[in-house]
């Protein structure tokens, strides 16, 4: 009997929302117990976020046209593929809990931005964040998917083709 071989499925829906509800959670018991004692909430972690899902945007419309070997477009080296797999799965991943620890802070201080001044201040930064991760996400996916190896064609296809021709 062989041992089973390991093998990389899609990413599971299921994955990325308990990520991003794991994040909320600890953003809003976080956020609830220590503002006030935390500088202001910066943007360059959302414009960072933010750069690396065009990058990874980018990298999946480039990829697809590779392997769907578009004119023009230099074929795909497979280790690259499997590269790029890897880092879209990471930053699925990533990009869901970033998407819940801003999707906690946006919600925590929508409620206290009555009561405290700097609530307000530090809502754009939060709602830029959770777009720029947002955004991570789906792009991570796009790439996940325009990473995929196409199906040949059954033989059956290709009788039927030419018994319709």
């Amino acid at each position: 009997m062989s041992e089973p071989q390991p093998t990389m499925g899609p990413t599971k829906p299921a994955t990325l929302v308990v990520a991003v509800l794991a994040g909320a959670a600890v953003a809003w018991l976080g956020i609830s117990h220590f503002y006030g004692n935390i500088p202001q909430l910066p943007w360059l972690p959302a414009i960072t976020v933010a750069a690396l899902a065009v990058c990874e945007a980018v990298a999946a419309q480039t990829t697809k046209a590779r392997i769907d070997r578009k004119p023009g477009r230099p074929p795909v080296d497979p280790l690259l593929v499997a590269r790029l797999v890897v880092l879209a799965k990471a930053s699925s991943l990533a990009g869901a809990i970033f998407a819940g620890l801003y999707a906690g802070m946006t919600g925590w201080l929508l409620i206290e931005r009555q009561r405290l001044a700097h609530a307000a201040d530090d809502l754009p930064a939060a709602i830029g964040g959770l777009v720029a991760a947002a955004a991570l996400v789906a792009a991570a996916l796009w790439l996940e998917w325009a990473s995929r190896v196409p199906k040949k064609p059954d033989e059956s296809d290709e009788v039927h083709r030419d018994q319709v021709s």
